[in-house]
């Protein structure tokens, strides 16, 4: 296909996040017979952590940093989300979808807990190739902070321009961004102060919804809209379909 599209699933909506490192697999095997059914390549895909890396970083604190000596919780939230990984790109190519499995950890550099650098040149290789890579949430090394947690919504902003992605979706377990109960049909740098969002009652290092569009209204003061949608309409949205959920422009 000539489009590069871009799909975030939210770690929601992959696991349970109230267990440990519970994968819901019947769901993500329906997720991937839904991607498989509508395309095959042009679609990179972004996952969250759930309850795959949360709790792990929220442990050993890499919220606010790592310091040597004190380091441990590093491989061990790379080892949780990784699982996932893995978990999901199986289920991927059991329905016929070359996914390969990208860890930020070995291709990202941060500063003050923002991605500064993450090697793209091989994303465009596997894409021109018919591959579909297949990234996460992780730890990465950060400049001044040791390390730090780059959350699946951070890496969107950072790497769709890069690789001119020409849509990008977010599949999550509610139907948009609500407020007061309600699906916002758009959100805007000039209307996000006027709403009243939730956040996650789950472990969450990452800023949960409020932290999600934050980085999505940068991702559009780039030139790249995006949109927060039900799981459900993962193939409306692949098929370039209204999602009745909610854009984030500018």
């Amino acid at each position: 296909m000539s489009d590069r599209i871009m799909l975030k699933l939210g770690g929601s909506v992959i696991t349970d996040k109230s267990g440990d490192c519970a994968i819901d697999r019947d769901r993500l095997s329906g997720i991937a017979r839904d991607i498989a059914r509508a395309r095959k390549d042009g679609i990179l895909i972004v996952h969250g952590a759930g309850s795959c890396g949360h709790p792990e970083a929220k442990r050993y604190h890499l919220d606010t940093g790592a310091a040597p000596g004190q380091a441990g919780g590093i491989a061990v939230t790379h080892h949780a989300v990784s699982a996932l990984n893995a978990g999901v790109v199986a289920a991927l190519r059991q329905e016929g979808i070359e996914a390969v499995g990208i860890h930020p950890l070995h291709a990202g550099y941060a500063d003050g807990g923002r991605l500064v650098a993450f090697e793209c040149r091989h994303l465009d290789q596997m894409l021109a190739l018919g591959i579909v890579p297949v990234i996460h949430g992780d730890v990465v090394m950060d400049r001044s902070r040791g390390a730090c947690i780059v959350s699946g919504d951070q890496l969107i902003r950072f790497l769709a321009g890069r690789l001119s992605l020409q849509r990008v979706g977010l599949a999550t377990d509610v139907p948009g961004v609500l407020d007061r109960g309600m699906v916002v049909p758009v959100i805007t740098p000039a209307t996000i102060q006027t709403l009243q969002i939730g956040s996650s009652t789950h472990t969450d290092v990452t800023g949960g919804m409020r932290g999600k569009i934050a980085e999505l209204l940068e991702l559009a003061e780039a030139g790249i809209g995006s949109e927060i949608f039900h799981v459900s309409r993962i193939p409306d949205f692949l098929a370039g379909r209204d999602c009745n959920g909610t854009r984030i422009i500018t």
